[in-house]
């Protein structure tokens, strides 16, 4: 590849801030039909004074949505750098849910800073949105949608979506309410189109909707979204009133939040923000992510050093076995591992429940017992021409024990956290792997100074 293949900027973002870096660069005609992620993308990238005249060269509902996809960072450097009417002007074209994240991000005197460009209405909006605590329902829905009443014709109700559309999230999926802001149904674009002139809403819509509390799990949310296939869920409260509505978009959000979040559990650096660039993270908080756990499970590794002392005169008289024991200890680490990752994921997705513990626990043993022979044959015939016959059988043995040992532990930690309240997430990983270190250790030597002549 030449130099100048080299230097080609790879991504649409990269093209952007290029393009955005030359003298004679002609700002809308670059941004002019780009994606917004992808604007935004390339406004982080760029140093504030060329970022900002960047920003300015776009009309505000495009400000707007530039301004949602940018990181929190980003969003303080050059929220800070606009003037106060701008920033007023940007926060009030955004989203509700969108401006009550920001507002959540900001500290308090952010929030005051944020609040006095709002209108009285506004306002309010946004302290019912941020009052809702993170990894609810409510943390994520928006209280910009649209609605309809149930004896409006199509015609009527095709022209009130006209005058919301400009302020609501989505007119795809309209909800239909009572005088009280009760949820009676949900009706869609489609059905509208297609309904005849004289026909009623509440002739077309589904009095039968999907919905949620806004006090519920967000995870919840999106498993809902996902599994009948909405472009948006209704939020209620209680007594069955609107408060606000969850879409397609906000539970892709989720799940990559959630994911990222299990990810970072899994390698025991959960501490790190799940939205966090690895790039730009401070060196301190790297390092305060990952020490804990790290100091941790040096101790937990002693007892495997404790274990390899209390058989010092087996190892002694048997010096092949420590051949062998990297490959024993490590083969229950990664059945463990595994073990724990699909029970993980299966108790996330909500396949399994803890209560069926006992049908999975019977399932794996029978899976990992056939793990276990067929590795004990693998590293028997791979062993022949360093130990006798006496220590291969000793460490097929071991062998089918420790997979067999590992794998239920694998499979048995994330239900004993899920039941405790916790994350199970946080049982994959280092924490199995050292688990299964020990106890490798310990099945190995036992069963070698029970068989073997000293």
């Amino acid at each position: 590849m030449s130099e100048t293949e080299a230097d080609t900027p790879s991504t649409p973002a990269e093209e952007i801030a290029a393009a955005l870096l030359r003298p004679d660069a002609d700002r809308p005609a670059i941004l002019a039909g780009r994606q917004h992620a992808d604007i935004a993308t390339a406004l982080e990238s760029l140093p504030t004074e060329a970022a900002l005249p960047a920003l300015r060269a776009l009309d505000v509902h495009r400000q707007a949505q530039v301004f949602g996809y940018l990181r929190r960072k980003a969003q303080a450097r050059l929220g800070a750098a606009l003037a106060r009417d701008e920033r007023a002007a940007i926060v009030g074209a955004m989203s509700h849910d969108e401006r009550a994240d920001l507002y959540r991000s900001l500290n308090a005197k952010g929030q005051e800073a944020l609040l006095g460009v709002l209108a009285q209405a506004e306002r309010d909006d946004l302290h019912r949105l941020a009052a809702w605590p993170e990894g609810t329902v409510g943390a994520i829905m928006t209280s910009d949608y649209a609605f309809l009443w149930p004896n409006m014709t199509a015609p009527e109700a095709m022209e009130a979506l006209r005058r919301q559309a400009v302020d609501t999230e989505t007119v795809y999926t309209a909800l239909v309410a009572s005088g009280d802001y009760r949820l009676l149904g949900v009706v869609s674009l489609r059905d509208l189109l297609l309904a005849g002139r004289k026909t009623r809403v509440e002739a077309i819509m589904d009095r039968d909707p999907v919905t949620i509390r806004a006090d519920a799990d967000q995870e919840e949310a999106a498993r809902l979204i996902r599994r009948y296939d909405l472009l948006v869920l209704p939020v209620v409260d209680e007594a069955g009133r609107m408060v606000g509505i969850v879409t397609h978009d906000d539970a892709l959000d989720v799940v990559a939040e959630e994911a990222t979040e299990d990810a970072l559990r899994g390698a025991s650096v959960g501490a790190l923000d799940a939205d966090a660039d690895v790039r730009d993270t401070p060196l301190t908080i790297l390092y305060r992510a990952r020490v804990g756990w790290l100091v941790l499970l040096v101790f937990g590794s002693m007892f495997s050093g404790a274990g390899l002392a209390a058989f010092e005169d087996t190892i002694a008289a048997h010096m092949s076995l420590l051949f062998f024991l990297p490959l024993l200890i490590g083969s229950g680490g990664n059945a463990g591992a595994q073990s724990a990752t699909l029970t993980v994921r299966a108790l996330a997705t909500g396949d399994v429940r803890p209560a069926d513990y006992g049908r999975m626990m019977a399932r794996e043993v029978a899976v990992a017992v056939a793990l276990g022979l067929t590795m004990a044959v693998a590293i028997g015939i791979a062993g022949l021409l360093r130990a006798d016959a006496s220590v291969l059988a000793v460490v097929a043995i071991s062998m089918t024990l420790i997979v067999l040992i590992g794998s239920l532990l694998g499979l048995t930690l994330p239900f004993v956290l899920e039941r405790a309240g916790l994350d199970p997430a946080t049982a994959s990983g280092p924490l199995v792997t050292s688990l299964c270190d020990v106890t490798g250790v310990l099945i190995y030597f036992g069963i070698a100074t029970l068989l073997l002549p000293m």
